[in-house]
């Protein structure tokens, strides 16, 4: 599921720069609609659920849930038994079960699929997207993107976006893998502007006794 994680959030891709004539106007308008709610917040907290389906004849069919908070590029994720903290310098993933917290450095090359990429304008230089129409479902009305990747090495072949039209915000989508796999998410319970301390995006060692350090800086 971490790998799941990583790639939805829930999160994102290559340095290749589609013009923007390739692309449709409406759906560039939407997204960046997107982009300029998400850029004027302070802080954001979200609940998210990830469904994963398909693998070798199709028996797979894991869910997850978990929160997103979000502080500028810092980012907190907690998922059942996982938790995943970033401060920008540094990134900590913690396993309950295991009882160990590895240590890496954040490299924002590397943060294709971050969640705070998954909010605001991963798209631009690392799709082609173009507008589905609108989708109503329990009384809200949603705008339809579908991103299609530049690069073509990538194991993904296809993310559909659903973004509230009433909020510019990502509600939920569906990404689409080459082996078949297919991973729901959801955004709901979204919370703009929560105060959280810059500690809440660091770990604390005093917290969490007797947890094995894995440092893999």
């Amino acid at each position: 599921m971490r790998k799941i994680l990583s790639i939805c959030i829930l999160a994102f891709c290559i340095t290749a720069k589609p013009a923007i004539a390739q692309n449709d106007p409406k759906a560039k308008t939407v997204l960046e609609s997107v982009t300029k709610k998400v850029n004027s917040l302070k802080s954001l907290k979200a609940s998210f659920s990830i469904n994963l389906t398909g693998g070798k004849g199709g028996n797979v069919n894991d869910t997850k849930k978990g929160t997103i908070t979000l502080k500028g590029q810092k980012y907190h994720v907690t998922l059942t038994g996982q938790e995943i903290i970033c401060d920008t310098k540094t990134i900590w993933t913690y396993t309950k079960d295991a009882k160990e917290v590895q240590i890496s450095n954040y490299n924002p090359e590397e943060q294709t699929m971050s969640p705070a990429k998954l909010l605001t304008n991963f798209y631009d230089k690392e799709y082609k997207y173009s507008y589905k129409g609108e989708k109503k479902e329990k009384g809200k009305t949603y705008d339809l993107i579908e991103l299609l990747p530049v690069d073509k090495s990538k194991k993904y072949t296809r993310i559909e976006l659903m973004i509230d039209k009433s909020t510019s915000m990502i509600a939920g989508g569906n990404i689409l893998e080459k082996n078949g796999n297919k991973v729901v998410y959801t955004v709901s319970n979204v919370t703009t502007n929560p105060n959280v301390p810059d500690t809440f995006f660091a770990w604390d060692p005093k917290e969490h006794p007797g947890i094995e350090v894995v440092d893999l800086r």
